[in-house]
């Protein structure tokens, strides 16, 4: 599987835990959760816990926001990519304090080839949302398009340092080291 499918995959299902509660990155369930996903024994834990920040992540007291995430996650669906920058766009510039617009925006710039503005966008949601996995991670994967193997594996080490049990972080940060090790040998 493709670098652009694996992100375009973990994209729509984790906009898909989407729910009409009020909430965000400011949530205050999320320091728990951050806690119990560090903390999580094995793997199907972590995911569970993942989900339920997801969904927090994902959720915005406003309906506009509500309707344009919808709307933007429902264009990634359909690979319809500059739509869905589209709703994106308009996302960061109504409420600019909601990463997960920023987060969405950066994964369609990435989706898109738009390597910096996919990077300025992480830069945002990391800015809003310092622990978001999301971001670090998908920082790592521009990180490696642009030739930045040590870069991308200080993103991939960032993101497991949060969530331990990430797979894709941890497969990328491995094939990364040994790819580092083969290079100074």
């Amino acid at each position: 599987m493709t670098a652009i499918a694996l992100a375009l995959g973990l994209a729509l299902g984790l906009a898909l835990h989407a729910g009409p509660a009020a909430a965000d990155q400011g949530d205050p369930r999320l320091e728990a959760l951050f806690a119990r996903l560090k903390a999580a024994p094995d793997a199907r834990a972590a995911q569970e816990v993942e989900a339920s920040i997801w969904h927090i992540w994902v959720q915005s007291d406003d309906q506009v926001i509500g309707m344009l995430m919808a709307q933007g996650v429902a264009a990634m669906t359909r690979r319809d990519l500059r739509a869905a920058l589209g709703k994106f766009d308009q996302i960061v510039k109504i409420a600019p304090g909601f990463a997960e617009g920023w987060n969405k925006r950066a994964t369609v710039n990435y989706l898109l080839g738009n390597y910096p503005g996919s990077l300025y966008d992480i830069e945002r949601t990391l800015n809003l949302e310092p622990r978001h996995f999301g971001a670090l991670s998908g920082r790592g994967l521009v990180l490696i398009e642009l030739d930045q193997q040590g870069r991308a594996l200080e993103s991939f080490e960032a993101a497991l340092e949060v969530y331990p049990k990430l797979p894709g972080a941890s497969r990328n940060a491995e094939a990364l080291r040994r790819e580092i090790q083969k290079h100074e040998i």
